[in-house]
C-alpha cells in the first residue's frame, strides 16, 4: 500500500501557504517503469514530485498540469511530468539511461545530466478552451530552482522549492523522494519575508528530513517556524497513467483512411505504446478498418 501523500497548509494569517509530498513510491514506480539511470531518476522523480504538488493547486477536477523540462546539449533529452487536479502524476524521460556524474559529496549531479541552460515549460489544462501555457529558462537544471525561477518570473509569486530523491548507493533504488513549496500571498509583509527567509535558510535538505523520519506536518512546521500554521487538507497519492484504448482510437481517428491502414506492419497489426505506462494497444487490419467506419459515422 502506498504511502504518498500530499498536505498543504496556510499561516493563520493568510499570508503563506505550504505544501508538502512524500512521492518515494510513485518515483519507485517510474523508475521500475522507465528503467531509469540514477540521474534520469533523480531528474524524473524531482519534476514528477513538483508537478505533484502544484497539480494540487489546479481548481478544477478534471484539470492537469505538464511541466516539460528540455535543457540545451541534455544527456537526459526532455523529461515531462503530468499530473491531475488530485496530485497522481505520471512522466517519462526521452533518454532513461542517460549516464550519471556526481558532486565530490557524492550527491548525483542531476544538472549536468538535465542541461543548466533550457527551457522549462508549464501547460495548464482546464478542459475547457486553449490551455495556459508559460515558459521560463532554466536556470541550473537542478529543477527545484527552475520551478521556483518559473514562479517568479512568469506568475510574480515568491517561492521557495525544495525537491529530493535519495538513491541506494549500491543498487541505485529510490529510498525515499519528496518535495515542499512554500509561496508567499498577497497579505505577506516584510516581517513575514524576513521570519521565512530564515527558517528556510535553516532547513535541512527534504529527504535527509525524511530520512529522520519527520512527518510532512513536521516539515511543514519546521519550514514555517514562528507562524500560526493551519492545515488544510491531506491527499494521497501515486503513479497513475490515463492512456486508453479510447484515446488512441481517438488519435487514430484524426488520420487520413490511408495513414490509419499504413499504421499495420508486415504481421498484419498496429501497434501504440503509451510513453508514460509503457502500455501497449494492439489492433488488427479488421479493427483498423472499423476505426474507419467509426470515424466516418461520426462525419455523417
Amino acid at each position: 500500500m502506498s504511502k504518498d501523500r500530499i498536505i498543504r497548509c496556510i499561516t493563520s494569517d493568510g499570508a503563506v501557504m505550504a505544501c508538502a509530498a512524500d512521492t518515494t513510491d510513485l518515483v519507485y514506480k517510474g523508475s521500475k517503469i522507465h528503467l531509469t539511470s540514477p540521474a534520469a531518476t533523480a531528474a524524473l522523480g524531482r519534476l514528477m514530485t513538483a508537478a505533484s504538488m502544484m497539480g494540487t493547486q489546479l481548481k478544477q477536477d478534471d484539470a492537469s498540469i505538464t511541466l516539460r523540462i528540455k535543457g540545451d546539449n541534455s544527456e537526459t533529452g526532455a523529461v515531462i511530468a503530468v499530473s491531475d487536479s488530485i496530485g497522481n502524476v505520471r512522466g517519462y524521460v526521452q533518454n532513461p539511461d542517460c549516464p550519471t556524474e556526481y558532486y565530490p559529496n557524492g550527491k548525483i549531479n542531476v544538472s549536468k545530466a538535465v542541461g543548466k541552460t533550457g527551457i522549462l515549460n508549464v501547460m495548464r489544462d482546464y478542459g475547457t478552451g486553449e490551455p495556459y501555457v508559460g515558459q521560463t529558462a532554466l536556470v541550473s537544471g537542478e529543477i527545484a530552482e527552475d520551478i521556483t525561477s518559473y514562479y517568479a518570473v512568469s506568475e510574480q509569486i515568491p517561492t521557495v522549492c525544495a525537491l529530493g530523491v535519495l538513491l541506494d548507493k549500491e543498487d541505485h533504488q529510490v529510498l525515499l523522494s519528496g518535495g515542499l513549496l512554500i509561496q508567499l500571498l498577497p497579505g505577506a509583509d516584510d516581517s513575514t519575508i524576513d521570519k521565512l527567509e530564515k527558517n528556510v535558510s535553516e532547513l535541512e535538505p527534504m529527504t535527509t528530513m525524511l530520512a529522520k523520519g519527520m512527518s510532512l506536518e513536521e516539515i511543514c512546521s519546521t519550514a514555517l517556524k514562528g507562524f500560526d500554521v493551519e492545515f488544510l487538507d491531506e491527499t494521497p497519492i501515486k503513479y497513475a497513467c490515463s492512456c486508453s484504448r479510447e484515446k488512441v482510437i481517438k488519435a487514430f481517428i484524426t488520420l487520413s483512411d490511408d495513414e490509419i491502414r499504413s499504421l499495420a506492419d508486415e504481421k498484419g497489426y498496429a501497434e501504440a505504446l503509451c510513453h508514460f505506462c509503457k502500455k501497449k494497444h494492439k489492433f488488427s487490419k479488421l479493427q483498423l478498418e472499423q476505426i474507419i467506419k467509426q470515424k466516418h459515422s461520426q462525419d455523417n
